[in-house]
């Protein structure tokens, strides 16, 4: 299976707000599942229960096509 992304929601906010939640997104940007998980391990196990290999932000405002951005959940 792909790797797949989670990705804080909201995208692009500004330094200092709060992430709402978190969604799992392939490499194109295309939503894995129509869903927001409240917690960051929640979506990771989803993403793991669905067969993928999750990425995890390093970074506030993340870029799905910069490999700097991510680092494995593993």
């Amino acid at each position: 299976m792909p790797n797949v992304y989670v990705e804080p929601q909201p995208t692009g906010r500004p330094e200092g707000s709060a992430i709402t939640g978190y969604q799992l997104k392939l490499a194109g940007g295309t939503k894995l599942i129509d869903r927001t998980f409240p917690t960051q391990k929640e979506a990771i196990d989803k993403a793991k229960e669905l067969g993928h290999k999750p990425n995890i932000a390093r970074v506030r405002n993340t870029d799905i096509g910069k490999p700097d951005h991510w680092r494995s959940a593993d």
